[in-house]
């Protein structure tokens, strides 16, 4: 647990680790008995009490509850959802029998910057007069060193200490502070202590009485917004006030699709965590127990806002403007940059700036919002990347005049067209891939996926350019992905499957005649997932990947196999993986994910929802022996399943990851089939070979529709479709914001 405010690497208000071994944390609260001077946490670190503890994680929030010696508290952690401040209410019942004594003391070491070992040193605390809470700041700070910090209680009684030898102890420990064998705390806030912030109150509470408080944490540009925080949101009142905030706008978020299938793994992902993880991990914290990095990656975040088109249209319009807003005049981008300073890595990278054109045309086939098209963005200006570095860091300038968001999907575009001596793109630095970052160092490596992803890109832009009234650039995105195709079909094919690439010598990857990475999936299933890809032959690769790639006894799809272990070929960090974990030959949930859409597109139901039960976290965590083997939360996507002895189906990065994103668009779109096209709602389900119907209510704007699927064959056209009773013309329901319920009945043929 560890709380930052704004940028979660840059200004860190407490620690963040990654140790899973210790599992340390950099906050705590500790509930002490003043007679017998016992002290436990109400959460199962740092100060563990004898009983069992009950943690229950919800959208937005977590509840800790525990019991100790007839002193029974709940522990609610939230932030709320309009204001920088973060609450841990408590809530304490006297079970005992008798009168007790307590303390509640909250403890946070600050940090306030990147890493204490670089800001600590200039952290300084110190008592407001007119609230009663702690501010700290740190002046010197590189990005935040005006910004204040603030910890408060809802009790107006407490005491107080910023000195963090003084409540651990000499060689003390969060496990057993020195402070809490001591009547009071000091009082001692100020310059040069090694910072903490620990607020102390007391609570008496006769036999069943009960006690409710609070403890916040915020930050604000400077003390008087920190006091206007203070006293809005101090009390337990005003933190049921945020609880309810909390409760509301997940809600509404995640009520526009509820679906109810035979499933109920896949009612639990897609009603709620699928979206959650992709909205308050990925979107707006950047940050998970794995990484704390807090930038934005113009190829990550893209992917990720494409699966917000039901739940949350406005976030993704949001970040389209904010990504092209990162694009240099020649048309690349930024890799990765942090949104308050600007600064950035620009790359060689291949694919980056191609998925803005690719999220466009998706919001505004999904919305009908051609207005974007016309929003004025400004572009980066900043020196080119050497032919011999594959990037740098960097704080660009930003030109003057603005373009419309449709001039940057066309630089992007032309800025794709270039190609090597097998007529297919460059990869540059990497492309989806970031680990095969060597395989054109030298600007004459290709890429075979890519291909497939840009032949992708040019035809849906080329209807929204048609649409846009630019018939010439249409024309020419046409005749581009029509000869791209053609020169795929010539120079990729391997025999069995796709090539993934071609080394700057010329050399293949993803060839029957390597040694390491015979076969790759991702040029399989996207040459399914385009349509670019030659019929019979995307059938047969897909066949190989099945037979090479899918390891149902472990329940993993791997990315490509074998794993780089024994090849002289060096295609980039990926090597440096061990074999058979993340990105080198494991399953990289990621692309194990279009493995299952492929198959679906592909008409193959059986093979599309036994890899999507594969995929599936809760298949992996819903047996003891599975989550000893899984070892990760069953309730969210991992990145990455080890695929090799000793730990093959252990789980890796979790939560911080674009699979959620990919896993809500696999089960909701290419399995349960759900498309929203403006104002219509087109439907074509994989159909589940078990199952007869299932429903999908489904908010437009203000208005419920309750739709039942019902199925009576396989691939098959749709039969009926009755709204309120009535039959619905075509094959694709009409939606009408009315605010007023609607009952819709979508009927299949029986396949011959």
């Amino acid at each position: 647990m560890y709380t930052w405010a704004d940028n979660c690497h840059e200004f860190r208000l407490t620690p963040w680790e990654n140790d899973p071994i210790s599992n340390v944390s950099g906050e705590a609260l500790y509930i002490r008995d003043e007679d017998t001077g016992r002290m436990w946490s109400p959460t199962p670190q740092p100060a563990r009490g004898t009983n069992t503890y009950v943690t229950r994680h919800g959208f937005g929030y977590s509840i800790y509850e525990y019991q100790e010696d007839g002193i029974v508290s709940e522990l609610t952690i939230f932030v709320a959802v309009d204001a920088p401040v973060k609450f841990a209410r408590m809530k304490i019942w006297n079970r005992s029998g008798r009168p007790r004594r307590l303390t509640v003391t909250g403890y946070w070491e600050l940090v306030l910057g990147q890493l204490r070992p670089k800001s600590h040193m200039h952290v300084v605390t110190e008592l407001d007069p007119e609230t009663g809470a702690v501010f700290a700041r740190n002046s010197y700070g590189t990005e935040y060193g005006g910004r204040v910090a603030f910890f408060d209680t809802s009790e107006p009684k407490r005491l107080v200490t910023g000195d963090r030898c003084e409540f651990l102890g000499r060689n003390g420990s969060p496990s057993d502070p020195a402070a809490l064998h001591r009547a009071r705390l000091s009082g001692r806030v100020g310059a040069g202590y090694d910072p903490c912030v620990a607020l102390q109150v007391t609570v008496h509470l006769d036999s069943n009485a009960q006690r409710d408080m609070a403890f916040n944490i915020g930050s604000a540009p400077s003390e008087e917004e920190c006091r206007d925080l203070i006293r809005s949101h101090r009390g337990v009142g005003r933190a049921q006030e945020a609880l309810d905030g909390v409760w509301r706008y997940w809600e509404e978020t995640l009520g526009a699709v509820h679906v109810e299938t035979p499933d109920d793994m896949i009612n639990f992902m897609v009603n709620g965590w699928l979206p959650y993880q992709t909205i308050a991990c990925r979107m707006w914290g950047r940050t998970g127990f794995y990484q704390s990095g807090g930038a934005f990656g113009f190829r990550d975040q893209l992917q990720d806002s494409m699966s917000l088109i039901h739940a949350a249209p406005g976030l993704l319009r949001e970040h389209l403007l904010r990504a092209a807003a990162r694009q240099f005049v020649e048309g690349d981008v930024q890799h990765w940059w942090h949104a308050h300073s600007g600064r950035g890595v620009r790359t060689h990278f291949s694919d980056d700036y191609l998925w803005l054109p690719y999220s466009v045309c998706r919001y505004v086939r999904a919305t009908g919002d051609t207005g974007v098209l016309d929003e004025p963005v400004t572009f980066l200006e900043g020196r080119p990347v050497r032919p011999d570095e594959e990037g740098y860091y960097d704080l660009p300038n930003t030109v003057d005049e603005a373009h419309p968001l449709y001039e940057h999907c066309v630089r992007a575009i032309k800025n794709g067209l270039s190609f090597g001596e097998h007529g297919l793109p460059l990869m540059g630095c990497g492309d989806w891939n970031d680990g095969m970052n060597l395989v054109g160092e030298h600007g004459k490596g290709e890429s075979v996926w890519l291909a497939y992803f840009l032949y992708d890109v040019l035809m849906q832009f080329a209807r929204l350019a048609r649409d846009h009234q630019d018939e010439d650039f249409a024309e020419t995105c046409v005749a581009e992905a029509k000869a791209l195709a053609i020169r795929i079909d010539k120079t990729a094919w391997d025999g069995k499957w796709y090539r993934r690439a071609y080394f700057d010598d010329g050399q293949p990857l993803g060839s029957a005649q390597n040694i390491d990475c015979q076969i790759d999936s991702i040029a399989q299933s996207w040459a399914v997932l385009t349509g670019a890809g030659n019929p019979e032959r995307a059938r047969q690769a897909m066949e190989s990947v099945d037979e090479r790639l899918v390891d149902k006894d472990a329940s993993i799809i791997r990315l490509f196999k074998p794993p780089f272990d024994k090849t002289e070929l060096n295609p980039g960090y990926i090597k440096g993986y061990s074999p058979g974990v993340r990105e080198n030959g494991g399953q990289y949930t990621h692309a194990a994910i279009w493995t299952a859409m492929a198959f679906a597109a592909l008409n193959d139901p059986h093979r599309a929802w036994e890899m999507m039960r594969m995929l599936n976290p809760i298949s992996h965590g819903d047996t003891p022996e599975g989550i000893q083997t899984y070892g990760v939360e069953p309730y969210v996507v991992a990145a990455d399943v080890y695929g090799c002895e000793p730990h093959i189906g252990r789980g890796g990065w979790t939560w911080y990851t674009g699979s959620s994103s990919w896993m809500y668009r696999l089960m909701t779109e290419s399995l349960l089939g759900l498309h929203l096209e403006v104002d219509t709602l087109r439907f074509t389900p994989c159909h589940h070979p078990d199952w007869d119907s299932f429903v999908i209510h489904y908010r437009y704007r203000g208005t419920h529709y309750h739709i039942t699927i019902h199925k009576s064959g396989v691939d098959t056209p749709i039969a009926s479709l009755t709204l309120d009773g009535n039959p619905v013309s075509g094959t694709a329901l009409p939606l009408v914001d009315d605010h007023r319920p609607h009952t819709v009945e979508v009927r299949f043929d029986e396949a011959e």
